[in-house]
């Protein structure tokens, strides 16, 4: 007989746990009050990069070796990912940030105005170097969620917004999880997604600043996702007008261009962290929680599926479980 699930929370943790579950043949549920994934959830507005080299500057090493194990699972699943690498750039008064960056992370190869011009030619011009992650990738968050979705539903797995919790319960409902896990906090971010066709960039890219970094994924068609606050805050409410001019100045500061450029959509939420910033499985209460995965979301949702797929099939444990 295969192994009963209840998940609770239809964002990137959620499905991806869910997902892993029933392609090993588990009985699984989903039940969210707000349905399926949409703009109320911080898996919506996410960057979709999948960067665990360039994650590496502040993150734990737990986070860079779990993050690689994304772009595999992902291709697996079906998703579409852009394998392109990382770009990472500063501005002459910051280059200094541009070292440091280096020194913290590895998988990376610097990049001379000849060299980068080759892959951005655009940035060329105003950046003499660069560093290139070339193992990195990025996705289209919302068209990954709708792959897992679909994957699901044609296993017989739907979601539903209420419903009995039968079998193991998998908790994934993020910020919400706090009335069980006091712990959590929230890290706010806000992006903004522009339409820039006069804009051509390949693959994502970061620029540094000792206060505003900023990083821009391009989405295709001349749309391009700018993100990069981190506030520490529960809010959930509307972006506030001084992180965005925040995020289009530094826009502007990367490419003049994006001064021409159509707001398409402004959005925020608050993401779920631990203290270390460490993603956990946790045991608690008749419930197995899957939480505290910060602003990588995307990048550590494959390695924590797994992990409690292990633990929920095959009794097995890992570093991450408690």
């Amino acid at each position: 007989m295969s192994a009963e699930v209840t998940v609770l929370g239809a964002g990137v943790a959620g499905l991806a746990a869910a997902h892993e579950l029933a392609a090993r043949g588990a009985a699984v549920r989903i039940l969210d009050p707000a349905g399926d994934p949409g703009p109320h959830g911080c898996s919506w507005w996410a960057g979709g990069m999948l960067a665990s080299d360039c994650e590496g500057e502040t993150a734990e090493e737990p986070v860079v070796r779990l993050g690689r194990e994304a772009l595999p699972w992902w291709r697996a699943a079906g998703a579409e990912v852009t394998e392109a690498g990382t770009l990472v750039v500063a501005l002459g008064r910051d280059r200094g940030e541009l070292d440091r960056f280096a020194r913290r992370t590895g998988g990376h190869a610097w990049l001379d105005r000849a060299a980068l011009e080759a892959l951005e030619p655009e940035l060329s011009e105003r950046f003499p170097r660069a560093l290139h992650f070339p193992a990195e990738a990025h996705l289209a968050p919302r068209a990954a969620l709708a792959t897992l979705r679909e994957n699901l539903a044609a296993w017989g797995v739907t979601v539903a917004p209420e419903g009995p919790e039968t079998g193991t319960v998998i908790d994934a409902r993020g910020l919400s999880a706090r009335d069980r896990l006091p712990d959590l906090r929230g890290v706010r971010g806000e992006m903004a997604v522009l339409r820039a066709p006069s804009v051509a960039l390949s693959r994502p890219v970061r620029l540094l600043h000792p206060r505003h970094p900023l990083y821009v994924v391009p989405r295709g068609g001349g749309i391009h996702m700018l993100g990069a606050t981190q506030i520490e805050s529960d809010g959930r409410g509307p972006a506030t007008l001084r992180s965005i001019v925040e995020l289009l100045n530094a826009a502007f500061a990367l490419h003049p261009a994006f001064a021409e450029a159509e707001v398409v959509e402004i959005g925020a939420d608050a993401r779920p962290a631990f203290p270390d910033n460490l993603p956990r499985i946790v045991r608690r209460g008749g419930r197995i929680h899957v939480n505290g995965l910060y602003r990588h979301g995307f990048l550590l949702a494959p390695a924590l599926a797994r992990r409690v797929a292990d633990l929920v099939l095959e009794g097995r444990t890992s570093e991450v479980v408690q």
